[in-house]
């Protein structure tokens, strides 16, 4: 796709839900889970917490969602968290942000589609053993996908999204119009007692607050990805900032009542889960030590709709992995977009900035790619690992965003632009003071647990990107024109170097085009590692005439590089205002293979001479027969195109 074609990738807001929210709208499968799995460490004793804690979830959520609304309308350029903070906090500050998110990014790939493939697992059960498998192949799926374009990477999740949410809300309408009825639905688990973690079976006072505050940090995991919205609005059409918080509005709503609804159903149908099948009292699903706990989903819907084998029970299964695998995509799309920002601040390698043929980001895609499946292999795609690595640098990045834009409303009080500010004002003030405190009980409850992690690469990330930027910024004073003068110096004398290993065609070009430059001086040079060829050198030297100087370096050693550098580095001593040109003749190969047969010396040679000031290394190169296959039609290689390289045709 040409750059001017864009624009026709801008996204409608029907698209955009499910490119940007399907984190926050998956999230529902298993933030519910997350909580219930914190509270059965006491046994039931504590469920009836569950309630109040989905409580203050959706009432953070609304907080968050009305806060980044006033992001979006404030900020619409699309550097969302990250530029909030950079113009209103500082650059140090801007890049707490981004590293944040960027770790919280590759989190949520791993995370999401760990979930998906637990929920495949639970309808699937005999395909537990290939859970990594699984995940990481997915991943690839995703790359693929979006490696396409955004556009095209919506029309693909759209229809999973929609369906997701059509399966949640008929479940849960379902349940709770059978609990109204007298006929509430019952989960398999309900007939299991919890047997209480050891050291757990009185809790009370500050231990019990500190329980309900785990509960807590792990279901405010419906939260991820809420963000990604304002990270997005160059992608939606104009007038972007409308659609794009209009969008978030209606993500805020169905996350709510989707999250609100599972919490209900889970308490009406009495499920029971714990991280330790072993927990479970009366339990019959095998060797409890080994047992793959279904999840609270697949437990609602076989209790829903009539058992595990019926017809809507794989349908709600399926369609809750697909979109748990999807939820990946909001970070597919974020974490590119936020890298080639930070890549055009220099803080990220200038790669990342660089749209590929598809007009996405592709090499950003990619990295993410690595990395997430990296940490699925690591940690076996196990949901419970990954998901205490998880959420922090999201609150990390709400807080700060939000204490910027309260900054941000001041100024524009200051300024005289009080329309709307002051309860803008009042809104993000709360978005600061309420999101801080979840990013406290985060960092507390999680932090034992492998939340250090996160803070670690975190850090790392944030060091690694203030060394890029001092690196740019001192290769740009480097190489900075300061005095007009510098446009004037010019070298005193260029002398020619043409090196020569014997006499063939590719030296006889290599010569002709180091004469065509009219150098001041111009000699061939060889390195006598065998005495009979540098004698069948001179003969065939002065056989053809040629009228270029032969010099012939002594090496006892049978070294190469070492003698040429020496020599080179010897002209430029003796005339340090002069250049040295280095002509090196090069074959052009047509396979892969074909590379460690030539060019081994040439390659090593260069690499010593670039090295060395005032020395210009020239390749002339030799298109052997074998690189001719290159006239066949081959697959392009990505940023071909921008590149400006045709597709090749087969010679006629």
């Amino acid at each position: 796709m040409r750059s001017e074609e864009l624009g026709e990738t801008l996204l409608p807001k029907r698209l955009a839900l499910p490119i940007f929210a399907s984190d926050p709208l998956s999230s529902v499968a298993y933030a519910t889970q997350e909580i219930l799995l914190v509270l059965t460490v006491g046994g039931t004793a504590f469920l009836y917490l569950t309630p109040w804690i989905a409580a203050a979830v959706v009432a953070l959520m609304v907080v968050v969602v009305l806060s980044y609304r006033q992001v979006v309308h404030a900020y619409p350029s699309g550097g969302g968290s990250y530029e909030v903070v950079t113009r209103n906090l500082g650059p140090n500050a801007g890049l707490v942000v981004a590293a944040s998110l960027l770790v919280d990014y590759v989190m949520t790939v791993a995370v999401s589609v760990a979930s998906g493939v637990a929920n495949v697992i639970s309808a699937l059960p005999s395909l537990a053993e290939y859970r990594v498998p699984m995940a990481v192949g997915f991943v690839v799926l995703l790359t693929a996908v979006n490696l396409r374009g955004v556009r095209e990477s919506g029309n693909a999740f759209a229809a999973p999204t929609y369906l997701f949410i059509a399966a949640v809300l008929v479940m849960a309408g379902t349940g709770l119009v059978r609990y109204l009825l007298g006929d509430a639905p019952v989960a398999e688990s309900a007939r299991y007692g919890i047997e209480p973690e050891p050291g757990h079976q009185v809790i009370a006072g500050f231990a019990l607050v500190m329980l309900a505050l785990r509960a807590f940090a792990s279901g405010c995991t419906a939260l991820t990805g809420v963000e990604a919205i304002s990270n997005g609005v160059p992608a939606f059409r104009p007038p972007k900032s409308r659609n794009a918080a209009t969008t978030m509005a209606v993500m805020g709503a169905t996350a709510v009542v989707m999250f609100s609804g599972i919490t209900a159903l889970a308490l009406v149908a009495d499920v029971h889960i714990t991280e330790d099948a072993c927990q479970l009292t009366g339990f019959t699903g095998g060797d409890c030590a080994t047992a793959v706990q279904p999840t609270v989903i697949a437990q609602l819907a076989a209790a829903v709709f009539g058992g595990d084998h019926s017809f809507l029970f794989y349908a709600v299964q399926a369609v809750t992995a697909l979109v748990l695998v999807l939820a990946a995509n909001t970070a597919f799309n974020g974490f590119p977009l936020l890298a080639s920002i930070l890549a055009e601040h220099r803080y990220l390698p200038r790669q990342l900035h660089t749209r590929g043929d598809r007009l996405a980001f592709s090499n950003g895609i990619i990295a993410l790619a690595l990395v997430a499946g990296g940490l699925l292999w690591l940690y076996d795609a196990d949901v419970t690992s990954l998901i205490h690595l998880y959420i922090l640098g999201v609150f990390t990045s709400f807080t700060l965003s939000q204490s910027a834009m309260v900054r941000h409303w001041n100024r524009a009080i200051r300024e005289g632009r009080s329309r709307g500010a002051t309860r803008a004002r009042v809104i993000n003030g709360l978005g600061a003071v309420v999101t801080g405190l979840v990013l406290v009980i985060v960092l507390v409850t999680k932090f034992t647990e492998g939340a250090w992690l996160a803070v670690l690469a975190a850090t790392g990330l944030w060091l690694l990107m203030r060394g890029i930027r001092r690196h740019y910024d001192r290769t740009a004073e480097e190489l900075a024109v300061h005095d007009p003068q510098d446009l004037a110096v010019r070298p005193a004398r260029v002398h020619g170097i043409v090196l020569v290993s014997r006499l063939h065609k590719p030296t006889l070009r290599a010569l002709n085009y180091a004469e065509a430059f009219r150098l001041d001086t111009l000699e061939a040079l060889t390195v006598a590692v065998e005495p009979e060829a540098v004698t069948e050198l001179r003969e065939q030297w002065g056989e053809f005439d040629i009228p270029v100087p032969l010099k012939v370096l002594d090496s006892p050693y049978r070294e190469i590089t070492r003698p040429v550098v020496g020599y080179v580095r010897s002209v430029k001593r003796g005339s340090p205002q002069d250049i040295v040109a280095v002509f090196i003749p090069e074959y052009v190969v047509g396979h892969w293979w074909e590379n460690a047969l030539h060019n081994q010396s040439a390659l090593w040679l260069k690499s010593r001479l670039l090295f060395t000031p005032g020395v210009m290394v020239i390749s002339v190169p030799w298109q052997l027969d074998s690189s001719a296959h290159a006239d066949r039609p081959t697959p392009r290689a990505p940023g071909a195109v921008r590149r400006g390289e045709p597709l090749l045709r087969r010679k006629r």
